[in-house]
């Protein structure tokens, strides 16, 4: 069998989409794919994020928020960009990683006008289901649409 796939998902601060899809890939994918995760910055893990993981049965308690930095002696085939400002801010990588952009919703600043805190788990769970999908699109998605 071939050499997983090693792939980046980059959000600005490591909280919730790029945990989220990371734990999603450690589920569902992999066998295909070694999945890390990282910011721009370090915002910490956000415990909605982990809640709402937790509710569809994948366990990213044990996550924790990431510098890209922290990640710079991995050789990635593909990085995952899974929010407008990593995808503007993100750095070069070496010619031979592929960078792939799918913007997702920030759910914690949506969750700022929720009314209750069941609304701004709903949030949390769409963007959570949203991400999903992509994963199971993997590794073919990332082939397909790599630039």
């Amino acid at each position: 069998m071939a050499d997983k796939l090693k792939v980046l998902f980059l959000c600005t601060g490591n909280s919730c989409r790029s945990q989220m899809a990371e734990g999603w890939a450690r589920r569902l994918k992999s066998d295909s794919i070694e999945p890390y995760s990282a910011g721009i910055e370090t915002h910490g893990l956000n415990p909605n994020a982990v809640k709402v993981m937790a509710e569809a049965g994948v366990d990213i308690s044990g996550h924790h928020s990431k510098h890209l930095d922290e990640l710079k002696d991995v050789d990635f085939d593909y990085v995952v960009t899974v929010c407008d400002n990593a995808h503007e801010s993100c750095p070069m990588f070496p010619r031979k990683t592929k960078v792939v952009h799918v913007g997702f919703d920030d759910p914690p600043r949506l969750a700022k006008k929720a009314k209750t805190q069941e609304e701004a788990l709903n949030i949390y769970r769409r963007v959570r289901d949203e991400i999903k999908v992509l994963i199971e699109k993997l590794p073919e998605y990332l082939k397909k649409n790599q630039k």
